[in-house]
């Protein structure tokens, strides 16, 4: 590796750490892999092989012009299972990964998968409608993400980083070093994914997606995440998954990978090792 090429002849870059039980790690918008770093070396370092890619438009992966609904990226996932040749995988997603595991598993059967974990995760449905009436109205994602993306996009993410990670109402917010990184991050996913990707996260409804999950399934979120509302999302998702566990962690927001990254290392490999 780094690289594979799915189906459709994308190229998908591919991190492959350690030896073990595999875990493959899905990140979320508009990040890269690189957004795993503290968890992937923590479980690498705990005896894992660690599996983290690129999602096609972002990162060092290709930017093609179509792909970022969540058929096409829940086959990418199971590309990358296919070329790494794992078994027994464990799959965790982060923010709008979790969209992901949850359409691999129904799509895909949950194939070679033996746990899985919704990290900060969008699902089930965040978007507002007559089945969803306490959801996120479509204007937040056109007017108040879209339009201001298509105008200035560096500014957009720079204000986007704050909230993400909590800066202004948590006790200790990031250093301007972690916000830094990420609007690097954000900086190197392709215009056309980024914004199709709002769409994908935003107005995919994945509650006919819970019943295909038949393993422990891990659900962590912040109780303060402005980002994706644990309402809407963690405790949602986990009336809907039959093996669900649920951690809240009181007074994150939804940048957790980062906030509480020791905490969720701690927490992801108890379940690993449940």
């Amino acid at each position: 590796m780094p690289y594979i090429k799915t189906r459709d002849g994308v190229d998908l870059y591919v991190k492959d750490w350690g030896s073990g039980r595999p875990v493959v790690l899905i990140h979320g918008w508009p990040l890269n892999a690189d957004s795993w770093e503290d968890q992937a070396l923590a479980l690498a370092e705990a005896g894992h092989r660690v599996i983290a890619y690129d999602r096609r438009g972002f990162g060092r992966s290709a930017q093609p012009w179509t792909g970022y609904d969540y058929d096409t990226l829940s086959d990418d996932l199971a590309q990358v299972i296919e070329a790494t040749g794992v078994q027994d995988a464990a799959l965790f997603g982060f923010s709008m990964g979790g969209g992901e595991v949850a359409r691999y598993m129904s799509r895909h059967g949950g194939r070679k998968v033996r746990a899985a974990g919704l990290i900060a995760s969008v699902v089930p449905y965040l978007m507002k409608d007559d089945s969803n009436p306490d959801g996120v109205d479509a204007s937040v994602f056109d007017e108040q993400m879209k339009k201001p993306i298509r105008a200035d996009r560096p500014t957009f993410f720079a204000h986007f980083a704050k909230a993400f990670y909590g800066v202004g109402y948590v006790t200790s917010p990031v250093t301007e070093a972690v916000l830094q990184h990420f609007t690097h991050m954000a900086a190197q996913g392709g215009i056309k994914g980024v914004l199709d990707c709002i769409d994908a996260f935003g107005k995919t409804d994945f509650r006919p997606d819970l019943s295909a999950f038949s393993v422990p399934t891990l659900i962590v979120h912040g109780t303060a995440d402005q980002t994706v509302p644990i309402d809407l999302s963690a405790r949602a998702a986990a009336r809907g998954i039959s093996q669900a566990t649920l951690l809240e962690y009181d007074g994150e927001p939804h940048g957790i990978l980062v906030t509480a990254k020791d905490r969720l290392a701690r927490d992801m490999l108890a379940f690993l090792a449940g």
